[in-house]
């Protein structure tokens, strides 16, 4: 805004404060006084508007009251007027103890608290007109002929919900006007938020949209479960009514959008849980002024790894990857988010040993997340020697070399898919974990691997995949009618693995709640919905086979194992899991699997691997790798 501007509107409302104290004190002896009385009193009147023309001022200006854009006023700047107004009344009791000495009679005691009354009327009174005049010519801004006007159901009557409302209220050029809110809570029905009704509940939401003449539904339920989304979605779809949400909570506490930015609903939302109650001082004593490593941090895990660890206070983070081009887009987005944050870009293989001991010796990392990792499975099984050397042999040297530096706390990110595994990828995941339980085991440190299956939109996952295939006008393809899976956004799963890393002791393996399994072919229809076609008429569905490595259901633990919970609802620890290695004796196992690896010796690799970790790898080649 124009300095200029608002300087001037500065000089007058000084001006007005000042007729106001002239005009406030002797309304409060009118108040006071009898009108008879009043004569005898003209010195002190005259001597108390010249104390009050120098202390009023002076206190509202400390205030801020001259400081404040006052269009936009709020709650908060009542507060500061009523703060203001009660000073200037103390300061104005001393003229009770002083005016014998400058007239007689001596002012009453009750005139500074009327007078206080009336300033706090007259003062705060002018400040808020200024909104209220600001609101009736935004209105006029959104009459007919400035453009098409949206009339807006608001789903969620809390303060996600109130925060939406005034965001259109104060914005006219997003050229939407709530007329509504629905809300499912009895106590809120009828009621008034920012002069908007609460209509009706969700359920009601085409009847209250036909009869308000409503062009659009905004969901503001940041918290809500995907069970209250799906039920509003498939309602607004079929009375054909279009809708949009705001972020969900997770995403709101990965900083990576904000409130007040609507986007259409998406498969995500259809699978939210309602988030559990979570313990912030922990993660804030695992990571605050830590010096924190993430590996993979150009990936999808990694990257939101690194986005929700510095909303901690880390004293610098460490973004280590292997591509360089994914590493220089983390490092821009949290460079403007974090513009204080110490941030240090390493480009190197974890595989590569000597490089890798530079760095951990170079920055001594306190707390070690490591999410670098192969992780599509039809892929592995035909570059099994990669998969190994990467997820084992790259664990390994990740671990070994934050024991040397003395790290604190290590995070291995592992898959559901390391249970029984019938791929390879599952089955290197499954030694990966070996190799932490075994080092936290020797160190006793807070080295913990943490278990939780797919997640929603992550690169290369089936989202973006199906997504292509209905922008292509199908066939979605998926490999069989009964294949269901674990899901769960990534903002989330990030959220719970920070939370697990504060709840680690050391050796164990933490399991993420992931709710019920998700049937792929459920999930590809969603998809289609919401693309605003319909599965089986406008985009057909077609499977493909079960390929290489693939379960049609993934289990989270083994049968033998023990379930334990922790502080968190939502987070594990499983017991009985842990393979007890000889000193010396996994390194040498995995010294004789690289050895195979670098000869090419895939298939007895394989059967080696098979028994280590209980697995069914497929024994014979696998054919030649096709798309989803």
């Amino acid at each position: 805004m124009n300095k200029s501007i608002v300087l001037l509107r500065n000089r007058y409302l000084l001006a007005a404060d000042l007729v106001i104290t002239i005009l406030s004190i002797p309304i409060a002896f009118g108040l006071r006084l009898p009108y008879g009385q009043l004569r005898q009193y003209l010195p002190t009147i005259v001597g108390m508007i010249a104390a009050a023309l120098l202390v009023k001022p002076l206190v509202y200006w400390r205030f801020g009251l001259y400081r404040r854009f006052w269009a936009y006023a709020s709650m908060t700047e009542a507060m500061i007027i009523l703060g203001a107004i009660v000073v200037n009344a103390i300061l104005m009791m001393g003229y009770y103890f002083i005016s014998p000495l400058i007239a007689y009679p001596r002012v009453p005691l009750t005139i500074p608290t009327i007078d206080g009354l009336v300033s706090l009327v007259l003062v705060g009174g002018m400040r808020f007109s200024i909104r209220i005049l600001s609101e009736v010519l935004q209105a006029r801004r959104r009459l007919p002929g400035s453009g098409a006007i949206r009339r807006v159901l608001i789903a969620g009557a809390g303060d996600a919900g109130a925060l939406v409302a005034r965001e259109m209220q104060k914005n006219p050029q997003l050229h939407m006007i709530p007329v509504g809110f629905l809300d499912d809570a009895p106590e809120k029905l009828h009621q008034r938020i920012h002069g908007v009704q609460v209509l009706g509940a969700l359920k009601n939401v085409l009847a209250v949209a036909a009869e308000h003449e409503v062009d659009e539904v905004v969901i503001a339920m940041p918290s809500a479960s995907g069970e209250v989304f799906r039920r509003l979605s498939d309602l607004c779809r079929k009375g054909r009514l279009p809708y949009r949400t705001m972020p969900g909570l997770y995403e709101l506490i990965g900083g990576r959008v904000s409130a007040s930015r609507l986007r259409n609903v998406e498969v995500s939302d259809l699978l939210r849980r309602a988030p559990a109650q979570t313990s912030d001082q922990a993660v804030g004593r695992a990571l605050s002024g830590m010096r924190v490593m993430v590996t993979g941090a150009g990936g999808s895990i990694g990257f939101e790894l690194c986005r929700q660890i510095a909303r901690w206070g880390p004293s610098e983070i460490l973004l280590l990857g292997h591509g360089e081009n994914s590493i220089f887009e983390a490092l821009l987005e949290l460079g403007e988010d974090y513009s204080g944050l110490a941030l240090h870009p390493i480009i190197a293989d974890i595989r590569d040993r000597p490089r890798m001991q530079s760095v951990f010796r170079a920055h001594r990392p306190q707390v070690v997340f490591h999410a670098a990792a192969h992780k599509h499975v039809p892929l592995m099984e035909i570059n099994v020697e990669e998969a190994f050397t990467n997820n084992v042999v790259g664990t390994r040297n990740v671990v070994e070399l934050a024991l040397e530096a003395n790290a604190e706390r290590l995070v291995l990110i592992s898959s559901d898919k390391a249970i029984r595994p019938t791929s390879v990828m599952g089955a290197t995941k499954r030694l990966a974990e070996m190799i932490v339980q075994d080092a936290a085991r020797r160190s006793g440190k807070s080295y913990v691997s943490v278990r939780f299956g797919n997640v929603l939109g992550s690169r290369g996952s089936v989202i973006p995949v199906f997504k292509r295939q209905i922008a292509r006008g199908g066939p979605v393809t998926v490999t069989h009618p009964e294949m269901e899976r674990y899901f769960m956004t990534i903002p989330e799963a990030v959220h719970l693995v920070l939370q697990a890393a504060s709840l680690g002791e050391g050796g164990e393996t933490l399991l993420l709640r992931m709710g019920k399994p998700v049937r792929i072919v459920s999930l590809a229809e969603d998809l289609i919905r919401l693309s605003g076609l319909e599965p089986g008429r406008d985009i057909q569905i077609v499977f493909s086979g079960v390929r290489p490595g693939e379960k049609l259901s993934e289990q989270l633990w083994e049968d033998e194992t023990v379930l334990r919970p922790t502080t968190h609802p939502d987070i594990l620890r499983l017991t009985g899991d842990n393979h007890i290695w000889k000193p010396g004796e996994l390194n040498r196992t995995i010294d004789s699997l690289s050895a195979l690896a670098e000869k090419g010796e895939v298939q007895e690799l394989i059967e080696k691997l098979n028994r280590i970790v209980d697995g069914n790898i497929g024994q014979a080649p696998p054919p030649e790798l096709t798309s989803v």
